[in-house]
């Protein structure tokens, strides 16, 4: 008897963007082995390629392409084959005074971690690429509810990803197609690194974390997979917090 397994993703096909690196390269990594056939988007083709690497023979298709330009994303969606399931990965963080936000950093954060997943959405609906009982999941934050110190650009842009994905939840609903979101505490990825934060901070504050750790890329792609596969075809419209048990960032 073959053995029970709804967590499978064997016969999907899912897109996911950002997939160049951090939460996005572990996400594709595990649907591959999941048995999914899995389109990695990014803008950079050689983290991209890094990726396909350790992902299962066969599994990865490479697309290329800057979602906050209009006509490109246009074009990726029309190249794009019936999907399944897909993951909104794609984002940037950035820590600035609120007394210094200045246009371009509203722009530059809110363009990429909303405006660019809301088009891409939209753009797929457009083109009807999406099958019936497809999955949509979209990462957003803890932070979305958990202030930091220089980090209100990217909570906003967080909090309203989680928004928006309630209201497409009960567009799709019809379709018995699923929205869902996933907030992550703090997840080892080059991400957190690159605003300067010193490391050794960062392992101090580590050891806060009930589960003495942050999460790890596979910590939140196992979640993604069970919202991507059949397992949880009765859930829709929920923001699934994965924290190791940390209620507030600070």
């Amino acid at each position: 008897m073959e053995q029970y397994n709804p967590f499978s993703l064997a016969g999907k096909t899912v897109l996911v963007t950002g997939a160049s690196s951090g939460i996005g390269r572990g996400i594709a990594v595990a649907c591959s082995k999941m048995g999914a056939k899995v389109i990695i988007n990014g803008r950079n083709e050689a983290k991209l390629e890094s990726t396909a690497s350790l992902m299962a023979d066969g599994s990865a298709t490479i697309m290329l392409g800057d979602l906050t330009d209009n006509a490109k994303m246009v074009s990726l969606v029309g190249a794009l084959p019936k999907l399944d399931g897909i993951v909104h990965c794609a984002g940037i963080g950035q820590r600035i005074p609120c007394k210094s936000i200045k246009e371009e950093d509203v722009d530059g954060v809110i363009g990429v971690n909303f405006k660019a997943p809301v088009l891409l959405q939209a753009e797929i609906l457009r083109q009807k690429k999406i099958n019936k009982g497809g999955s949509v999941v979209f990462i957003a934050s803890i932070s979305s509810w958990s202030p930091s110190m220089g980090n209100s650009v990217y909570s906003a842009s967080k909090g309203a990803i989680i928004s928006y994905a309630n209201c497409l939840a009960l567009e799709l609903a019809p379709r018995q197609i699923r929205v869902n979101c996933i907030s992550p505490a703090m997840v080892w990825t080059d991400l957190i690194l690159a605003d300067g934060t010193d490391e050794q901070k960062l392992k101090e504050d580590e050891s806060r974390y009930p589960l003495k750790r942050y999460g790890r890329p596979e910590d939140i792609a196992h979640l993604a997979i069970y919202m991507l596969s059949d397992a949880s075809t009765w859930m829709t419209g929920s923001n699934v917090k994965i924290t190791g048990g940390v209620i507030n960032l600070y």
